[in-house]
This record gives structure tokens, C-alpha cells and sequence, in this order.
């Protein structure tokens, strides 16, 4: 059988075939550009913009981003329990951190690294610079991975999904 197709649906199939190209061109940039994806946790599947209210030290570099991550590790390994979560910095100069679920249960949901987040801010506004930079409590710890220098945060339990916030 030979398919013969009029001008209409050869038009229409020369606009699929168009989209189609450039959604998979799309996608394959945007795999390209989270090359942790895969390796440190699932691709992601949800994203979101954090527009912080806090500024950038200007002597937050690599260097202070790399040693507020060894820092948090060093204190979740000296506690009498098993992390619940693995801290890491990734990117030519440290600006990204990565938050990976170590078992099942704290991080298996959306709601649940959000609430974990809740939990890092409780924890950051008790130390010094916080109460210094914000002593009325706005701040979060997103706030905080801005001063830093952090531009993203990915969440993951490690398992099935992956959420990326962009810091602005």
C-alpha cells in the first residue's frame, strides 16, 4: 500500500517532525549542562527559582563553600547516628550542592526535603553569622547557601526523583 498524504498533512508532518527536534535538542542541552545527573542522583524531575533575599559575601569562594560542606559532614559523622543525608559541593567552583537521602524515609518525598530544609534553617539561624547578618530571623538556609556563593541545591532521595533549586 502506498500512502499518499495531502499539502495540509504534509505540513503538519513537517511541524512534528520540527517540534520533535527541537524537544529532543532541548532535553539533550539540558541533560548536557546537569552532567551529575545519573551519577549523584535521578535526573531531575522538578525545579524551582528561590529568589533569596540575601546578598553574596564577597569573600565567599570555592574555598568557604567547600569547607561549610567538610564542615557539615565532620558534624554528622561525630553524632552517635547515621546520617540521614550525604552533603556534597559540586561544579568548577563549588556552586552547586547536592543533598542525596542515605536510606529510605527522610528525603523519599518532595514534602519531606522540604521539611528538611525547614529543619536546616531552624538549625542555621542559631549560629553567629546568621544572627549577625539577620538578627530579625527572615533568613533561610537558602538564604544562607546564597551568602555562601551556592547558585543551585539539588534534593534527592537518592532512589526515583531529584528537585533543583536555582538560587537567585
Amino acid at each position: 500500500m502506498i500512502w499518499e498524504f495531502g499539502p495540509t498533512a504534509r505540513r503538519v508532518g513537517v511541524g512534528v517532525v520540527c517540534a520533535l527536534a527541537v524537544t529532543l535538542s532541548l532535553t539533550g542541552a539540558a541533560s548536557a549542562q546537569d552532567r551529575h545527573a545519573g551519577y549523584y542522583y535521578p535526573e531531575v524531575s522538578s525545579t524551582e527559582i528561590y529568589h533569596s533575599r540575601a546578598e553574596t559575601l564577597p569573600d565567599s569562594d570555592r574555598t568557604r563553600r567547600v569547607g561549610f560542606v567538610t564542615g557539615v559532614t565532620a558534624g554528622q559523622t561525630e553524632r552517635p547516628y547515621y546520617p540521614i543525608t550525604a552533603m556534597y559541593a559540586k561544579g568548577a567552583e563549588a556552586e552547586k550542592l547536592i543533598m542525596v537521602g542515605l536510606h529510605d524515609g527522610p528525603m523519599d518525598t518532595l514534602y519531606r526535603a522540604r521539611a528538611l530544609l525547614a529543619m536546616l534553617t531552624a538549625t542555621s539561624r542559631t549560629t553567629s553569622v546568621f544572627r549577625e547578618l539577620d538578627p530579625q530571623g527572615n533568613y533561610t538556609f537558602l538564604d544562607l547557601l546564597k551568602i555562601l556563593g551556592f547558585t543551585q541545591i539539588t534534593l534527592s532521595d537518592g532512589k526515583t526523583w531529584s528537585h533543583q533549586i536555582e538560587i537567585h
